[in-house]
C-alpha cells in the first residue's frame, strides 16, 4: 500500500502548502490583481471596477457617514462629559485659551435656551486636557454655532474617515480590498464608535490621529522595504537575492511618512495623554520592522545594522515631531496673556532660569494636570475596571429620558425610554475576544508579523489602563483600540473562510461561516440602533437590550 505524505493528509482539511516566494516579494508582499466580477455583478463596471483599491472603501465611508450624520443633533441636550469639551471649545474659540463657565448645569440651560445665552468669561481655568481635541470641536463649532450639531460635527466627521482609513489600512495590511473594506464595514457597525462619532468627547480624536499614524507607518514599512530591496544584487536569471554587506548597510532614505506619522502621534497626545502610549509602543513597532527588512535583505546582524542605521532615524522622526506637534497645538495659551498659569513662571529664577519662561509655565501647568489625573478616584455610577472592556461588563450611560406617555413618539398607553448608551456590539466584541487569541497564536508560533502590529495597537491603548486601576475610568475609552478588534475580527474570519489554494468545498462552507458571523454583527448593530441613537422606544423594548444587568 502507497504511503500517504503528511501534506497529503493534511489537504483533506483544506492545507495548501504556500510557495516560496522570492526575497523581493518577502520585503515588499505584492497587491494581487483586482477581481472585477463583484463591481459588474453591482452594476459598477466603469471607474469602480477600475479602482477598487479607493471605490469599495468610499462606499464603505459613505454608508457609515449616512448613519453617523443622521439626526446628528439629537438628542438635543449635553450629553454626559459634553458640557466640559464643547465649552472649553468654544473658549479656544474665542480666546485661544480655556476661560471659565457658571454652575455647569445652569450654563447647559442657557445654552439650550431659546434665545441663547453663552455666559462665558475672560478668566483662564484649570482644565485637565491637552487643547488639540477641543480645536477639533471647535471647527465645528465655528461653522455651525455653539449647539448640539455644531459641537458634534467634526466627531462625525472623524468617525466617517475613520473607517474609509481602516479600509484602507486593512487592505494595505492583509493585501486585499475586500478584506480592507471588510475591516471599515466592522468598524462601522460598531456601537461604541458609532456613539462616539455622535457625541463631542475626545476619545475619538485620539482613536482617529492614532489611527492616521498606524497608517502612515505602514506606507512608511512599504517603501522603505521597497528600497532596500532595490539595493539588493540581481543574479543572471533576474532574482533578487539576499546580500549581508548590502543588508548591513543600505540606507532606506528619507521617509516623510515615519515623520508624518510622529505629527500624527503628536496630535493624539494633544487630545489627550494616552496618546504618549502608542508613540512609545509605535517607536518598538518600528524598530521590529526594520530588524526583520534587514533580516529578510541577509544582513548578518540585524539587531546591530538597525542601531547603526535605523534607530537614530526612527526617534528622531517621531519623537522630537510628536514633542514640537504638542507644543503648537498649545499655541493659543502661549499668545495669550490670561490662560491658565500662563504667567507662573515670570520672573522665577532658580536652576532652570534659562528655559524660556512661557516652557516653564507650561511644565508646570502640565505638573499639575498630571497630578490631577493620576488622584481622580472620584466615585461613578458607570466607572468599569479595565479587565471588564473587552467583554462589555459595564457600559456608559450617556443620556436616560423618561418621555411622558402620548408625548415625544411615545405611545399614550405605556412608559418609554431615550438612551443613548455607549456600548460596543455585543456580537462584535465578543468575536474580538477570540480573535486576539487566534492572533496571539498567529503571532507567537507563525510569526505572522501583520498579527503583531495588530497586537501592538491594541496593547497600547488596552494595557496601560491596568496602571490606573484606582483611577477613575470608563469603558468608553477602549474606542481607541476599536480599530484593531475590527481588523483583528477579519483576519480570524479570512482564516475561517480559508486560504485562496483550499479545496473548493472548505472554501464554501468557511466562506458562509465567515458570512453568518458578518451578519449577525450586522443585525446586533441593528438591534441596539435605537439604544445609541437616542430614539423613543417602550421601556419593555430598552429592558429587553438590557443582555447583562450590568449594563442598567
Amino acid at each position: 500500500m502507497e504511503s500517504v505524505s503528511w501534506e497529503q493528509r493534511l489537504r483533506r482539511f483544506g492545507y495548501v502548502a504556500r510557495p516560496t516566494p522570492s526575497v523581493r516579494d518577502r520585503l515588499v508582499v505584492p497587491f494581487p490583481d483586482p477581481a472585477s466580477w463583484p463591481w459588474r455583478a453591482l452594476g459598477l463596471s466603469g471607474a469602480a471596477s477600475r479602482r477598487p483599491g479607493w471605490s469599495g472603501p468610499l462606499l464603505v465611508a459613505l454608508l457609515a457617514g449616512l448613519a453617523r450624520f443622521w439626526h446628528l443633533g439629537s438628542p438635543r441636550a449635553v450629553v454626559f462629559d459634553e458640557t466640559y469639551y464643547a465649552k472649553d471649545a468654544w473658549s479656544l474659540l474665542r480666546h485661544g485659551y480655556e476661560s471659565g463657565w457658571p454652575d455647569r448645569t445652569v450654563s447647559d440651560l442657557q445654552i439650550l435656551g431659546h434665545p441663547q445665552v453663552i455666559p462665558l468669561s475672560d478668566t483662564g481655568v484649570f482644565v485637565a486636557h491637552p487643547p488639540a481635541g477641543k480645536w477639533v470641536i471647535a471647527l465645528g463649532e465655528w461653522m455651525f454655532g455653539l449647539n448640539p450639531f455644531g459641537w458634534r460635527f467634526m466627531m462625525a466627521v472623524l468617525g466617517t474617515l475613520s473607517v474609509l482609513m481602516l479600509c484602507r489600512i486593512g487592505r494595505r495590511l492583509l493585501r486585499s480590498t475586500w478584506l480592507g473594506c471588510l475591516a471599515g464595514a466592522l468598524l462601522a457597525v460598531d456601537g461604541l464608535h458609532f456613539v462616539m462619532s455622535r457625541n463631542a468627547l475626545l476619545d475619538l480624536v485620539v482613536m482617529f490621529f492614532v489611527l492616521a499614524a498606524f497608517g502612515c507607518l505602514l506606507v512608511d514599512r512599504d517603501r522603505a522595504r521597497a528600497r532596500l530591496a532595490a539595493a539588493l544584487p540581481v543574479d543572471a536569471e533576474g532574482r533578487t537575492r539576499p546580500d549581508g554587506p548590502t543588508g548591513e548597510r543600505a540606507g532606506t532614505g528619507v521617509r516623510p511618512w515615519r515623520i508624518a506619522a510622529g505629527v500624527f502621534l503628536g496630535l493624539a497626545a494633544s487630545a489627550k495623554w494616552n496618546g504618549l502610549y502608542f508613540l512609545a509602543f509605535f517607536v518598538a513597532l518600528t524598530l521590529l520592522w526594520d530588524v526583520g527588512a534587514r533580516r529578510v535583505a541577509g544582513a548578518y546582524r540585524p539587531w546591530r545594522a538597525v542601531l547603526r542605521m535605523d534607530l537614530g532615524r526612527s526617534v528622531l522622526s517621531l519623537v522630537p515631531v510628536a514633542v514640537a506637534t504638542y507644543l503648537v497645538t498649545w499655541t493659543g495659551w502661549f499668545v495669550s496673556d490670561d490662560g491658565y498659569g500662563r504667567h507662573w513662571a515670570d520672573g522665577r529664577g532658580g536652576a532652570w532660569s534659562w528655559i524660556p519662561a512661557p516652557l516653564r509655565g507650561l511644565w508646570h501647568y502640565e505638573y499639575g494636570v498630571y497630578r490631577f489625573n493620576v488622584a481622580l478616584h472620584a466615585p461613578h455610577a458607570y466607572e468599569s475596571n479595565p479587565w471588564s472592556w473587552l467583554v462589555l461588563g459595564r457600559p456608559v450611560l450617556f443620556s436616560y429620558v423618561s418621555p411622558e406617555a402620548g408625548t415625544a413618539g411615545c405611545s399614550p398607553a405605556g412608559s418609554c425610554s431615550q438612551v443613548v448608551l455607549a456600548l460596543g456590539t455585543p456580537l462584535l466584541w465578543w468575536s474580538a475576544c477570540c480573535a486576539l487569541g487566534y492572533l496571539l497564536y498567529r503571532w507567537a508560533l507563525r510569526r505572522d508579523w501583520r498579527c503583531g502590529a495588530v497586537l501592538c495597537a491594541v496593547g497600547a491603548g488596552y494595557l496601560p489602563w491596568f496602571l490606573y486601576q484606582d483611577r477613575t475610568v470608563f469603558s468608553f475609552y477602549a474606542v481607541v483600540f476599536v480599530p484593531y478588534l475590527c481588523l483583528a475580527v477579519t483576519m480570524m474570519l479570512a482564516a475561517l473562510a480559508g486560504p485562496p489554494g483550499a479545496a473548493h468545498g472548505r472554501r464554501l462552507r468557511g466562506t458562509v461561516a465567515a458570512g453568518l458571523v458578518v451578519l449577525l454583527v450586522v443585525w446586533n448593530f441593528v438591534y441596539f440602533f435605537p439604544v445609541y441613537t437616542g430614539q423613543t422606544i417602550p421601556y419593555a423594548g430598552w429592558r429587553a437590550r438590557m443582555w447583562l444587568d450590568t449594563w442598567i
